[in-house]
Formats: structure tokens, C-alpha cells, sequence
């Protein structure tokens, strides 16, 4: 298989320029026509040199992914489910919030915000198997390449141009797609350099987010190779319930990892954490449990995420009622702490968060091993 270019950042890309006898410039060329302009023929860059466009497309491709399906919800959200090879699919969504045709009023100020947030994969599956996530219940695959990941945001960039009459309608990304980010570290790391850069698709440091379940070392490697917004899949307030709904908590238990959120903050782009948190009917909704999670999350400067949980055939959870939610949040707001009850979006096309599959063999056999179980 030829090399992608697609997953090669600046540092990648202008080694190849120079190993084929051309000048750094040729890469930063050639990255803004592919992530800027969506580029996927060699014969387009009019810029670019033809006998160097010859050479490269003789060795290399821009090869975007196989879509499988597209879907768009009522409520604007849209699902693409890629395939990855090997009978293994991923899925990438796209969250719009505002109106992108709104216009301006003569102060220049504009009347709603738009965002649209594209949510991406890093992995075919997921290792790590915690029990409310679709995903982790479906056991783990790969990890995607470079290329893989940032082929999902280079695809949903072109279709949403077109789509929307806008140059750049992705304005935030957040690594919270199917698997788990830091598991597959170097790959990520990669793509997401291209996301921040300048030539390809600058986004800021603080429309980046990476979620992590809590990989402790990782997060410090993440700190100093690439410190983007940082969001922690936290989910209890206390050990003994976090080994149940989080396994790798059992090796980097909660003192360890909010530790880890300390250090992290030192040189991330923004002054806080976002703790995720999905609220699980009588698991980890009590006001009990919030006023714990208070004490718990007390030493890390923090925004809490409240997550309605969505619901997936054989989960053995329900979603928490809108009051316990609301008793819940208002806990931690009178405690003084930032707390959010993040809205559904996309939850009748399975875009929702914690909804994602696509389609993955499970090389953990963990379905297996779950219907064993039920046996005995």
C-alpha cells in the first residue's frame, strides 16, 4: 500500500520534501490543499510543481476513508460510519450548535454563536471495557493510523463545505469518538499536530479536547508532547465504584489521576479540567454521591460535565431522571463548583455520547466471554 499523506504532519511531510530533493515549502503547500482545500488529486495543486507532483503521486495518495453510511438526525447532527478494513467499521460525528447563517447586526458583534464540533475515533473498539460505554462492550480491534483519524476530520470538512456553503465548518474537535485516545498515543498525537497547524486545519489549543479514561503516564507524556483541553471520563467519586464502571481505575486509582490532572494543568491551554460524568439511574446519582464527588474533585480546578446517560440494547443501566439529575447539579453549584448538564444530540441516528459501535471484531473475545457467563 503506497504511503497517505494524510497522516503525515509538517516535521513528516518536509522530511519527505527534502528526501525527494525538494524545499520544506513544497510540504506546506501541499498541506493546505489537501486540509484547506480538500484536495484529492495531485493534478489540482496548480502551484506545485508538475514534475514533483509526478514523482510524489508515483510513491504516494491522498486516500480518504470508505463511508459506509451517512446519516443526519432531525436535529442536524450527522453520523458517518467509515470502514477500516479487516470487516471493522468506525464512526465520526458532527455537532452543530448555532445558526452559520446568521447574520451579523451593524455592530459587527454576531447574533448566535455557531460551533459545529466533530467528534472523532481512535481506535476500532476499545480495550478497556467499561461497562455503560457501547463501545467498550464490544470488545477492541486496532488502533487507527494517523491517517485513519484525521482522514475522519479531512472527509467530514469537504462534505460539510459543500453541504453548508462555508469554508471551515468545523470549528472544534473532540477526541471522544470510539476508543480510548491515549491507548493509541503516538497515531493521535500525529493527527492531532495537523489539526493545530496553521497549513492544515488551525484549530486553537482550546477547541482541542482529548478525553481519556485516566492512562496516568500517558497523560504526562500527553503534557509535554501535546497539551490540548483535557477531559477525564470520571464517572464516580470513589474507588470502589469507579473499579466497577471504569476497570482502569484499578491500576491508576482516583488520587493518582487527579494528581495527574494537577500536573496536566500546568501547561495546558486552558486553567481547568473537564470532568465527565454520566449519570447512571441508582448506580452514581445520589446526593449522597455528589456531595463525595465534591470532596473528591476539591483540589483540581474543574468544570463537571453531566451526562444523561443514552441507552444500548443489553446495557443493564437506565438513564437518570431529569430530578435527580437537577438534585444532583445543584449540589455541586452550591458547593461553588462549574457544573453543566451536557444536551442529547443525536441520539435517534446512535450519535449520542457513549452510542458509538460501528462494527469491530472483537479480538478480546469479551462477547464471548460475557455469553459464557450468562450460561453458567
Amino acid at each position: 500500500m503506497s504511503l497517505n499523506l494524510l497522516g503525515l504532519n509538517r516535521n513528516q511531510f518536509e522530511t519527505l520534501c527534502a528526501d525527494m530533493g525538494e524545499k520544506p515549502f513544497r510540504a506546506r503547500q501541499m498541506m493546505r490543499w489537501m486540509h484547506q482545500a480538500g484536495v484529492g488529486d495531485f493534478g489540482l495543486m496548480t502551484d506545485v510543481s508538475k514534475s514533483f507532483r509526478e514523482r510524489i503521486g508515483a510513491m504516494a495518495a491522498i486516500a480518504g476513508p470508505e463511508v459506509l453510511r451517512d446519516t443526519t438526525a432531525p436535529d442536524g447532527t450527522r453520523k458517518w460510519l467509515f470502514n477500516v478494513g479487516t470487516g471493522n467499521a468506525i464512526e465520526a460525528v458532527y455537532i452543530p450548535e448555532g445558526d452559520i447563517d446568521s447574520e451579523p447586526p451593524e455592530d459587527g458583534v454576531q447574533a448566535r454563536r455557531y460551533r459545529g464540533t466533530l467528534c472523532i475515533s481512535s481506535q476500532a473498539g476499545c480495550a478497556l471495557e467499561c461497562s455503560f460505554c457501547s463501545t467498550g462492550r464490544q470488545g477492541f480491534n486496532r488502533n487507527l493510523s494517523a491517517a485513519e483519524i484525521i482522514g475522519q476530520l479531512w472527509h467530514a470538512s469537504r462534505s460539510l463545505s459543500v453541504a453548508l456553503g462555508v469554508e471551515r465548518p468545523i470549528t472544534n474537535v473532540v477526541m471522544m469518538g470510539m476508543g480510548e485516545p491515549l491507548a493509541n498515543f503516538d497515531n493521535v498525537v500525529t493527527a492531532m499536530q495537523l489539526m493545530l497547524d496553521d497549513h492544515a486545519y488551525g484549530i486553537s489549543r482550546r477547541r482541542l479536547t482529548l478525553s481519556t479514561s485516566g492512562l496516568v503516564p500517558a497523560m504526562d507524556r500527553l503534557r509535554e508532547a501535546c497539551p490540548v483541553a483535557l477531559a477525564v471520563s470520571l464517572h464516580a467519586p470513589n474507588d470502589a465504584l469507579r473499579d466497577q464502571l471504569v476497570p482502569i481505575n484499578r491500576k491508576y486509582p482516583i488520587r493518582e489521576l487527579l494528581a495527574a490532572c494537577l500536573r496536566y494543568i500546568e501547561k495546558a491551554p486552558r486553567d481547568f479540567v473537564t470532568f465527565e460524568y454520566v449519570m447512571l439511574a441508582g448506580v452514581n446519582d445520589s446526593v449522597a454521591l455528589a456531595r463525595e464527588l465534591v470532596k473528591t474533585v476539591k483540589p483540581v480546578p474543574c468544570k463537571i460535565n453531566l451526562i444523561p446517560f443514552n441507552p444500548f440494547p443489553d446495557s443493564g443501566y437506565e438513564r437518570s431522571g431529569t430530578p435527580a439529575v437537577a438534585a444532583f447539579r445543584d449540589v455541586l453549584l452550591q458547593a461553588g463548583l462549574t457544573a453543566t448538564v451536557r444536551k442529547t444530540r443525536g441520539d435517534s441516528i446512535d450519535a449520542a455520547c457513549g452510542q458509538l459501535a460501528g462494527r469491530v471484531q472483537d479480538r478480546t473475545r469479551r462477547v464471548l466471554r460475557r455469553m459464557e457467563e450468562k450460561r453458567v
